[in-house]
């Protein structure tokens, strides 16, 4: 029988909330230089190394609003999805969202931890 890994990475994603999105993009990418993140010719975000900084409207069904509290959003790289999921299953661990295919290319899920923060993992549909 196959070992169960939890598979994690490194951080993928930082999401952080923005009011006015035209301004923050000018602050990370002209202010401090961060250089831009593309998926398939989409501007993302900007790049922290191997992670991206996502800035989100807090007009768009984003679920947070800016504030001076720590309120990111993490994103977790992971080998394979699927088998984080069940990992975490497998340790009793609550899952917040289960894994969902998101925009045709990933794999995406959530889980809760000892505190209930949500945290995010994700991974290329194939393997």
């Amino acid at each position: 029988m196959a070992t169960l890994s939890l598979g994690l990475q490194y951080v993928k994603v930082i999401a952080l909330a923005v009011a006015d999105q035209n301004r923050a993009e000018k602050f990370y990418g002209e202010t401090l230089g961060l250089p831009p993140a593309y998926e398939a010719d989409v501007l993302v975000g900007y790049s922290l190394g191997q992670t991206t900084l996502m800035l989100k409207n807090m007009n768009d069904n984003w679920y947070g609003i800016p504030t001076s509290e720590p309120n990111p959003r993490l994103t977790f790289a992971c080998d394979y999805a699927p088998d984080t999921e069940a990992f975490l299953q497998s340790r009793g661990v609550t899952l917040a969202d289960p894994i969902e295919v998101y925009d045709s290319s990933f794999y995406v899920g959530s889980f809760l931890d000892s505190e209930g923060n949500k945290l995010w993992f994700c991974s290329a549909l194939e393997r």
